[in-house]
């Protein structure tokens, strides 16, 4: 499991589930000011289930977000972790 942590303007309750979807972000007005095609969490978020994981969000407006990726896999025997 991977943690990405930011401090940024967060995401509102009501718009988390829609940030997953292609070509939309949280706040039209963020592709103005920061651009960005709004595909990256989308491709993300299927490379991971595609690996039989996900990428979940938790987010606090004007807080940040966290971003987990989870990916299951199992390690060689011949290999210590």
């Amino acid at each position: 499991m991977i943690d990405v942590i930011d401090t940024g303007i967060g995401i509102p309750e009501d718009r988390v589930d829609k940030i997953f979807e292609e070509f939309t972000q949280a706040y039209s007005d963020t592709t103005r000011k920061y651009g960005g095609t709004g595909l990256g969490l989308t491709i993300s978020r299927r490379l991971a289930q595609l690996q039989g994981g996900d990428v979940t969000v938790r987010s606090e407006r004007d807080m940040g977000s966290t971003f987990t990726v989870h990916v299951p896999y199992v390690l060689p025997n011949d290999i210590v972790a």
